[in-house]
């Protein structure tokens, strides 16, 4: 289980703001566990704070705003991609202006405050929304989605369909080190022929050279050279987890993106934080407290077996890491009793084991370190068979764990009809 983390120390930066072109001080703060990200205007009467939620973005012109009341932050989506980036859950950003410091365009001075205040692990698991099932938007020739997938991934194709700018690919697992190394660099960019325009509506008053990369016709104005030949789809991954970061709780998924910005990553942000907020209570089902059931499709989201091969029915009880009761209804419709038997039928014992161990990956595959992983045999111990199990029985799957690691599980299983033990043994897997 993964706990929550904030940082340890205050920590603050002066800059412009790219686009407002104010002066700012920024100051990161430690705040309690279920705080989220917290934006906080101190120069505003009685410091208004604007909880960095999709709930509250009010323009996503060349960034991404967020506000609530008179309280107002311009470009939030590379402190918000620190955060994420560098694994803190809460944090309080205090402000005494509108935009937070654009510092060099990219996100490293973020990154930066964060490593030198240092991280406090929290008492609470950390929440994280688990997509089961895909969503995705769509908008003139751009689209966004998420699928499922054991970790936070995001692929993203960047192509402007200009000559002076050729498509550009990029796609991480992302971890804390694939971040900050290969993404928080990434700085902000806009087309020479886009400035007359931007400065037209109001925008990039504190943009130049020390803070962004110009694309001319066959030419890239900037201070330095290129940090990576694909800095500019870096730079869009780099929005993009800025923005998802509004979804409230860590996504774990797979983002696929293609020519997708401010406007469709916000978009699914919303209608990501939606799904969460339907979603109770916010840990996986297999950290739930005792009483709550799983039916088959929520099993059948967590295991890879089905028809004519997924032997329990739904879950009747879980106790976090320890326990898992099953239910099987064995019932004449089954397919081996075609042929076990058949004049008298009979459950196969080596079935109802294999329906234990089905009811022991429900909840070790349903963690975060064992999500999409697949769960093997290492070992059948101590297995009786006490009585049999006919048509019309109901089995009740009773799981303790024993032993469970990050590559290995042992536990004991009970099958019992009517209160009696039908089958026992110890199980051992291995996750792979």
């Amino acid at each position: 289980m993964q706990r929550q983390r904030t940082i340890k120390t205050p920590v603050g930066l002066t800059g412009v703001g790219v686009h407002t072109g104010n002066k700012t001080r920024l100051v990161f703060k430690p705040a309690p566990v279920g705080a989220g990200i917290r934006f906080v205007r101190t120069d505003l009467p009685g410091a208004p704070e604007v909880p960095a939620l999709a709930e509250n973005v009010s323009s996503v012109r060349r960034g991404t705003t967020i506000a609530a009341g008179a309280a107002e932050v311009h470009t939030v989506e590379h402190v918000l991609a620190a955060m994420r980036g560098c694994g803190v859950d809460n944090a309080v950003v205090e402000l005494d202006s509108n935009e937070p410091p654009v510092g060099d365009g990219s996100a490293t001075p973020y990154v930066r405050m964060i490593r030198s205040a240092g991280l406090a692990e929290q008492e609470a698991p950390r929440e994280e929304l688990v997509v089961r099932e895909a969503a995705w938007v769509a908008k003139d020739n751009a689209a966004i989605a998420v699928i499922p997938a054991p970790e936070f991934r995001v692929s993203y194709t960047m192509d402007f369909r200009r000559p002076s700018l050729p498509a550009q690919f990029v796609s991480f697992t992302m971890t804390e080190e694939t971040f900050e190394r290969e993404i928080a660099p990434g700085r902000t960019f806009c087309f020479y022929d886009e400035i007359e325009a931007l400065v037209q509506q109001g925008l990039i008053k504190g943009g130049s050279l020390d803070n962004a990369v110009v694309i001319g016709d066959g030419a890239i104005y900037s201070k330095e050279r290129l940090r990576f030949p694909d800095e500019f789809a870096r730079h869009k991954v780099l929005d993009l987890i800025g923005d998802l970061t509004l979804v409230g709780r860590r996504l774990r998924g797979h983002v696929i993106a293609m020519r997708s910005g401010h406007e469709l990553n916000v978009e699914l942000a919303r209608s990501l934080a939606g799904r969460a907020g339907k979603a109770a209570p916010v840990v996986p089902p297999a950290h739930r407290t005792e009483g709550v059931i799983m039916d088959v499709n929520e099993i059948k989201r967590v295991l890879p077996h089905r028809f004519p091969f997924l032997l329990v029915d739904r879950i009747i009880e879980v106790k976090g890491r320890e326990r898992i009761v099953g239910i099987k209804n064995v019932t004449a419709n089954e397919f081996f009793f075609l042929g076990h038997f058949p004049e008298k039928p009979v459950m196969p014992g080596v079935l109802i084991v294999e329906a234990l161990a089905q009811t022991a990956g429900v909840l070790m595959l349903n963690t975060d370190e064992n999500i999409g992983k697949l769960a093997f045999f290492m070992a059948i111990e101590e297995a009786k068979f006490r009585r049999p199990v006919v048509p019309g029985d109901q089995l009740r799957l009773e799981i303790e764990v024993i032993r469970w690691k990050s590559k290995t599980g042992r536990v004991r299983g009970r099958a019992l009809v009517d209160g009696q033990v039908a089958a026992e043994a110890i199980l051992s897997f291995s996750f792979i």
